[in-house]
């Protein structure tokens, strides 16, 4: 079947980002983590003991919290694709199931899209794999004990082929489940789904404010990339700083270059999906006489304050990470720095998230601007 296809996959781009960042940084710890399980015998003292332990508890959390929430975002970004591919091609999926093709046999064919996870899997890992030596030299540093680097293969193969078959098969059951629908619901293109009106939704609105309130409703996937993407910046860039001082200059840099990209990389997907979706809505009410600035406010205005909010939770969870790693898992280990709230990376990280994430929508919003009826026809 030539329904989906390796070009298809390729708009997976984002997920792979997300996938390698993941196996970065798994691949990194475990890897160290299964050196550090081999010298348990070796270790000889009262301090060194404490050191060992609270490195050997670090990796887990570092594996268990930034891998766990990395592969949650790529399954919540599998799901929305593939529910956005069905729906854009109900007309020719249900063509195919009037031919006589069964569920099942359609969406078997969906598991191509865990080759995105494949990709970003391989590049994480032999990215890991070139950059080990540095980090086996930082985390060795200052220690009662040197942990010599070896290659775990076992490891290394089981973060690629592991994600790879998880993806690949989510994709199948998910798309299974899409599919499952009447041919003649297919064949009109009807994917809409029932929605609860509460009484607040019934109070009349000025339109403009009624357009800004539904299109943040419309597809909460997007409410949720926006939020994490806002998220992510503000927790690994204060991280960083603080990362400076707790543990290295190059950890820092590392936090803060994966939180950037993983920020930056979910606001620019997701603010072109709402700009997408939009685009007759835009181009309609600019032939009735609305203007640029006001189309633009009405279709992303709403999505600051998520971001907002964002920032704002992401502050306080690393804060809470922190707290938890200093005077937990490193409270018996002598001249650990006390940890307290970071007032200056916060007065950094603010402005900075405030202008970058104002000039993205800025361009978005003028891209909305140059949205007419016959640009969004021809794409059809």
């Amino acid at each position: 079947m030539g329904m989906v296809t390796i070009k298809d996959t390729l708009k997976l781009f984002g997920i792979s980002i997300v996938i390698c960042c993941a196996a970065f940084v798994c691949t990194l710890f475990l890897n160290y983590r299964v050196d550090l399980i081999d010298i348990k015998g070796t270790i000889v003292g009262e301090q060194a003991q404490k050191i060992y332990d609270a490195q050997l508890s670090t990796s887990t959390v570092v594996c268990g919290v930034c891998g766990g929430c990395l592969v949650f975002t790529s399954m919540i970004m599998l799901l929305t694709y593939i529910k956005n591919f069905v729906a854009s091609r109900s007309k020719e999926l249900g063509i195919m199931k009037a031919l006589g093709y069964s569920d099942l046999g359609i969406a078997k064919h969906f598991w191509i899209f865990g080759l995105s996870v494949f990709a970003g899997a391989v590049v994480g890992v032999g990215a890991a794999a070139a950059y080990m030596p540095a980090f086996y030299e930082v985390q060795n540093k200052d220690n009662y004990y040197d942990i010599t680097r070896h290659s775990q293969v076992g490891v290394w193969t089981a973060l690629i082929v592991i994600p790879t078959i998880l993806f690949a098969v989510l994709s199948v059951v998910f798309a299974y489940k899409r599919l499952k629908k009447p041919v003649m619901k297919l064949l009109r293109e009807d994917n809409s789904s029932k929605v609860r009106v509460s009484k607040k939704d019934k109070a009349p609105l000025p339109f403009l404010n009624e357009l800004k309130r539904d299109t943040v409703k419309s597809k909460w996937s997007l409410l949720f990339f926006i939020f994490f993407s806002a998220f992510c910046f503000s927790c690994n860039t204060q991280m960083a700083f603080s990362m400076k001082d707790l543990a290295s200059e190059t950890m820092s840099w590392m936090i803060l270059i994966i939180g950037l990209i993983l920020a930056y990389m979910m606001l620019i997907l997701a603010l072109s999906s709402v700009v997408k979706g939009n685009a007759k809505t835009a181009a309609m009410m600019r032939i009735f006489g609305y203007g640029d600035s006001e189309i633009s406010r009405s279709i992303i205005n709403g999505y600051r304050p998520v971001a907002l909010i964002g920032f704002a939770l992401g502050t306080f969870y690393q804060f809470g990470l922190l707290k938890i790693m200093v005077n937990v898992v490193f409270k018996d280990v002598d001249n650990v720095k006390t940890y307290n709230f970071d007032f200056k990376a916060l007065c950094i990280a603010l402005p900075v998230f405030i202008v970058s994430y104002e000039l993205i929508m800025l361009f978005f919003s003028d891209r909305i601007k140059k949205l007419t009826i016959k640009s969004v026809m021809l794409e059809d």
